[in-house]
């Protein structure tokens, strides 16, 4: 049976528009705890609504943008990447696979906001809206510009540019030293305007130049937006339109029923045509049939695809004190592209009798990716020797430095135990070319390191803040939670219940740099699962373990 809820839109000034009856519908769909779907109606004006709520605090649940060279209807769309359900995407050309907005994945920027339009016969550079994720899970809309092709160009704006309706004069283009680079960037959709900011309306029509656009801003359209709630939900809703079913709804409207539903921010997405709500491969709202290059999906956790964060990085240049140089005969190289301060060092074939070996004394007993750093040049050796002394035995990687200079390139997977016998060796015994290099060698390991004897080792600070999985797991009564302050910070760590009840604050002080280990004693608590969260500054991650009695 379907809930029937009625939402008082507070605010709600539009002579025109009367109270949305909102049913819950998730029953009719295949869809996963923590997404719920409802549809909204209204007679007069008529109007036919859809919205997805989707819980970001259950962790099995996220959300993320698809792009794709091939244009398709959402439902097959959906069904192309394994969705769970999913809303049409930001503006593009009709009929191509061309984005003008911004779409952005764990690590990759894979479509810009436009940067500028022409208008009046004249160049107009401006700012447009971006629905974005942090790593450590929070929401925003802001205004952004594109400074280059890297995450790390994308700056975001306190306030759109000051452009009015119809504006004869384009202004400066954006600088960077007006905004700031988006601090731990996960993932991103653009789109235009915004509707919803600071919990009040806010339509950013003009500033955004969407007059000229065909995006009419309080004529009844269909439409697509996407906000969120100060407890981490997130809203994806299509409003019908263009029929006598359901007229649509206007800009400001639209940032009315956002708000209405405890949005806090909220960015219109490319509406008309193109306006698509489905469930697995089915539409909810009315289909328009219309090919999109771009979804927001509701997808299980695991499809964010996450790059994998480092738990150790060292790098080891010629220069320092774990190269060790043998023989004689080295000599700097004339060419640039080295690594560090230190320039390459090359040193003509030989018998093998000249060798640098890199003593890495790594931390503890995991496996490291080996990455070599090297100038190229066409009198570098083809298979200059790399050997790899490490926990299984010895390894021989030859290597041509005749390409892929200038950047790590990796040589090998490798287990290591962190002892003293444990070495890349970067030997002169060649057999192809005129000079082997020596430079950089880099260590790198996704897995959690066990330090038995930390005292005795040369250990360099993890690459980041860290929460480790708890041990012993499952656990009766007590079990370890370890975790590593990568810089000093405000540490807070507790632990909750499944149904999100705090159970108990373990850590919350400021902790300086380093590794940490904190008992946890359930002995009057009863048999379940649980989890832990721990906050340092931005970063946020959450754990779950299993008590058994």
């Amino acid at each position: 049976m379907k809930k029937i809820l009625l939402f008082i839109l507070i605010g709600f000034t539009l002579s025109s528009a009367q109270n949305i009856n909102w049913s819950e519908i998730t029953p009719d769909y295949n869809l996963p705890d923590g997404v719920k779907l409802y549809e909204g109606e209204r007679s007069s004006p008529s109007l036919k609504i859809f919205y997805y709520d989707v819980d970001l605090n259950n962790p099995d649940i996220a959300i993320r943008p698809y792009i794709s060279s091939s244009i398709k209807t959402v439902p097959k769309f959906v069904k192309s990447v394994g969705a769970y359900g999913a809303v049409n995407g930001g503006y593009f050309a009709t009929g191509t696979s061309n984005s003008f907005s911004s779409v952005v994945y764990p690590g990759e920027v894979k479509s810009q906001n436009v940067k500028s339009l022409t208008r009046n016969s004249k160049s107009y550079p401006l700012m447009r809206s971006f629905f974005s994720m942090k790593k450590n899970g929070s929401l925003s809309v802001d205004w952004i510009y594109h400074f280059g092709a890297d995450i790390s160009d994308i700056y975001k704006f306190n306030t759109p540019m000051n452009y009015v309706d119809n504006d004869p004069t384009p202004k400066i283009a954006p600088q960077k030293t007006d905004g700031e680079p988006y601090d731990s960037l996960l993932l991103g959709i653009g789109g235009a305007p915004t509707l919803v900011k600071d919990s009040s309306v806010m339509v950013t029509y003009n500033e955004e130049i969407m007059w000229g656009s065909g995006v009419g801003n309080t004529n009844s359209d269909p439409r697509t937006a996407v906000g969120y709630t100060a407890n981490n939900h997130v809203i994806m809703i299509v409003a019908n339109g263009r029929s006598g079913e359901s007229q649509g709804v206007s800009l400001p409207e639209l940032a009315e029923i956002m708000l209405g539903l405890g949005c806090i921010e909220a960015m219109n997405l490319d509406g008309g045509g193109s306006s698509q709500l489905a469930a697995g491969d089915e539409y909810v709202s009315i289909p328009s049939e219309r090919p999109v290059p771009t979804i927001l999906a509701i997808v299980h956790k695991d499809s964010l695809n996450l790059p994998k964060e480092k738990t150790f990085e060292k790098v080891i240049d010629t220069g320092d004190d774990d190269a060790i140089e043998t023989g004689s005969g080295w000599f700097e190289t004339a060419n640039a592209g080295f690594y560090g301060e230190t320039k390459s060092l090359l040193h003509p074939l030989g018998n093998g009798d000249n060798y640098f070996e890199i003593k890495p004394n790594l931390p503890g007993s995991a496996k490291y990716e080996v990455y070599g750093w090297w100038v190229a040049s066409s009198n570098r050796c083809k298979d200059t020797p790399h050997i790899i002394n490490h926990a299984n035995g010895t390894d021989t990687v030859f290597i041509d430095q005749t390409i892929n200079g200038s950047t790590w390139t990796l040589i090998g997977s490798y287990n290591f135990n962190g002892d003293s016998s444990e070495s890349v060796i970067i030997s002169d015994f060649g057999t192809q070319g005129d000079f082997i290099v020596a430079d950089a060698v880099r260590f790198v390991s996704f897995e959690e390191i066990d330090v038995t004897d930390i005292g005795k080792k040369n250990r360099s600070l993890p690459f980041k803040h860290r929460l480790s999985q708890n041990y012993p797991n499952p656990f009766n009564p007590s079990t370890k939670i370890k975790f590593t302050v990568f810089k000093g910070n405000r540490v807070n760590l507790k632990v909750f219940d499944m149904l999100g009840k705090e159970i108990k604050i373990l850590v919350d002080e400021y902790k300086s740099a380093g590794d940490y280990s904190i008992n946890f004693n359930a002995s009057g608590l009863t048999s379940g699962l649980y989890f832990y969260r721990i906050n340092i500054g931005d970063y946020s991650n959450t754990k779950v373990m299993a008590l058994l009695k």
